[in-house]
């Protein structure tokens, strides 16, 4: 039996939770088996449908074998069509992440989804290597929706459990990419034993990806709520949240330091992973001579990973958290990582079919855990931008998957397995910039806390200046702050620390 926990507001109204809360109502448990309004309910609304964006983002490169038959695709017009279709997401990540700081994730994410929606169902109409570049790009800007999943479980789950929140929900939607390598042949296989021939059947096997993405996209409009205690519109229209300023939120998310060098990790675990969804089932196709339904099984199994390998990230990322503090989160990311760089670099080297399947599920585990792992971090970058830097890391994962597929799968430069190999030495190196990541309250991978004492009060309340803070527009970092203790691990004393002077969260 569930209870229901009381809260209360600001105006002392009584607000009852299913899950506990804490003072900013977000949940301090993850009940992954409960739809529980507000915070679970938001959960599975944002899951299902990145899920859905990540199917029809994906949709094509199962069926390649046929789709270049029919549209003489060359080598090259099919890696500039993969490049397309994570470059569109790289802006409109980092333009959700400024649309849900300033809108809220509900009205953002279900936007977005509507507008790609049309493009998912254009691709049953193309006849050249142009329309079918331009479908897969604009089809690729619903990928944005991951930022607006982060947003919306980081304004939903306390520090203790967002990692696993995020965790779960982008590594479930991100299922999308595997799952779609199983379903866009088994539509195709039906509507072609239907009677189309295998032209037409390609074609209106589109529409089921199309369809399933708008119908998520009503479904967070009809049942979604931004935050714990309702909407952004209604917060603030009674005062409960603050109108905060577009240029002031943008500024305190680009000028943090730690935004950056998580983009450019997070575009080499999320970014390897999209380059692999473009890649693998051709590759396995082409290299080891087996039939098309095959060649989706075994590159399905890279994606479907993400039943459970980004959420034990994120798991992971919490246990950590609440042992070691920050610095635990830190040093897990980037083993993790490090792992998968190395899994991968053996994936390309390997010449057997057996070997090649069981390394790769490997890769795909360390690799889509470190994912997890880096928005197990993400959330406390910034209060006031959480959204700017999430879409920053989220863009950084585009970014990667871009510059990836550019040099080693674009053409016939590179072989796709020695591709594989040198991406994974890039995995390596780019992971190695997380050891310049410091919280002064907390420490970095190498060196403990600031001498001086900062505290979260002092990190957090530097993104706002004293005229801010008169009116009383700080007090949800205020809050924030305190719910972030946890993050000095066990061996802290959990007393706040005093301090007489704000530090920024730029030190």
């Amino acid at each position: 039996m569930e209870v229901e926990f009381q809260a209360y507001t600001n105006e002392s109204q009584q607000q009852k939770f299913v899950l506990p809360v804490d003072s900013e109502h977000k949940a301090t448990e993850f009940r992954l088996f409960s739809i529980a309004k507000p915070h679970m309910r938001a959960f599975h609304l944002s899951w299902v449908s990145f899920f859905s964006c990540f199917v029809s983002s994906f949709a094509a490169p199962p069926l390649i074998p046929i789709i270049r038959d029919n549209l003489n695709l060359t080598a090259t017009d099919i890696g500039n069509a993969g490049v397309a279709s994570v470059s569109g997401a790289v802006f409109a990540r980092i333009a959700m992440g400024t649309a849900c700081d300033l809108v809220g994730p509900r009205l953002a994410s279900a936007s977005l989804i509507l507008l790609t929606a049309p493009a998912v169902y254009f691709t049953s109409i193309i006849s050249s290597p142009t329309s079918f570049l331009l479908v897969r790009f604009f089809t690729g800007f619903s990928l944005a929706t991951f930022v607006s999943t982060q947003f919306w479980m980081s304004s939903m789950f306390s520090a203790p459990v967002v990692g696993s929140a995020n965790g779960f929900s982008g590594g479930w939607g991100n299922l999308g990419g595997g799952a779609t390598q199983l379903i866009m042949p088994l539509v195709f296989s039906l509507i072609r034993d239907i009677g189309a021939t295998k032209f037409t059947a390609w074609r209106i096997a589109f529409f089921i990806p199309a369809f399933f993405q708008m119908l998520t996209a009503f479904s967070i409009l009809i049942l979604g709520q931004d935050m714990p205690d309702g909407n952004f519109h209604r917060l603030k229209k009674t005062g409960e949240k603050s109108k905060d300023k577009f240029l002031r939120v943008l500024y305190h998310g680009i000028t943090n330091y730690r935004g950056w060098i998580l983009a450019l990790t997070y575009g080499y675990c999320f970014g390897v992973e999209l380059t692999i969804d473009n890649i693998i089932a051709e590759y396995f196709y082409d290299r080891f001579n087996l039939k098309l339904h095959t060649a989706g099984i075994i590159a399905a199994s890279f994606g479907l990973a993400n039943i459970f390998a980004r959420p034990t990230g994120g798991l992971i990322s919490d246990a950590m958290g609440k042992r070691f503090g920050m610095r635990g989160r830190l040093w897990a990311l980037w083993l993790c990582q490090t792992l998968g760089g190395v899994f991968c670099i053996i994936l390309g080297l390997v010449g057997s079919l057996t070997v090649s399947v069981v390394v790769m599920i490997i890769f795909s585990v360390f690799v889509q855990a470190a994912c997890g792992m880096t928005f197990g971090v993400v959330p406390f970058v910034s209060r006031r931008s959480l959204g700017v830097i999430s879409g920053m890391t989220g863009g950084g994962g585009n970014v990667g998957a871009v510059v990836t597929q550019l040099i080693f799968f674009k053409g016939s430069t590179f072989s796709k397995e020695r591709g594989i190999t040198l991406m994974g030495v890039m995995i390596i190196i780019c992971t190695l910039p997380l050891f310049s990541i410091y919280f002064p309250q907390w420490g970095g991978m190498i060196f403990g806390p600031s001498s001086k004492k900062v505290s979260e009060e002092d990190y957090y309340l530097g993104e706002w200046n004293s005229k801010e803070k008169d009116k009383g527009s700080h007090h949800a970092s205020l809050k924030f702050a305190d719910n972030c203790r946890s993050e000095r691990g066990r061996k802290v004393n959990n007393l706040t620390i005093p301090s007489d002077e704000v530090t920024s969260p730029n030190i």
